[in-house]
Formats: structure tokens, sequence, C-alpha cells
């Protein structure tokens, strides 16, 4: 159960918050590093 829109959604959710509050920056890019790997891992998983 692979979505390909899960990447650009959280994608655009980091971008609107890094916009919002510059100071949150280190936070965001670690979430959505986190974020994409998992769904990485788990396309690989389950193709």
């Amino acid at each position: 159960m692979h979505n390909p829109m899960i990447e650009p959604i959280v994608a655009l959710i980091a971008g609107i918050l890094i916009l919002v509050r510059p100071s949150l920056l280190n936070y965001i890019v670690a979430i959505y590093l986190i974020i994409v790997g998992i769904v990485g891992i788990l396309g690989l998983v389950n193709p």
C-alpha cells in the first residue's frame, strides 16, 4: 500500500511550516527525512 501522494503532501506541509516558523527548520527537515525513509522502506517491503 504505497501511496505516492504522501511525500508531496509532507513536503508541502514542511515548506509551509518553515515559512511560518523558520526556527523550526532543523526539526522539520529531520522529521521529513524520517517520514520519507519510512515510506521508502515500507514501499520496498510491500511493492
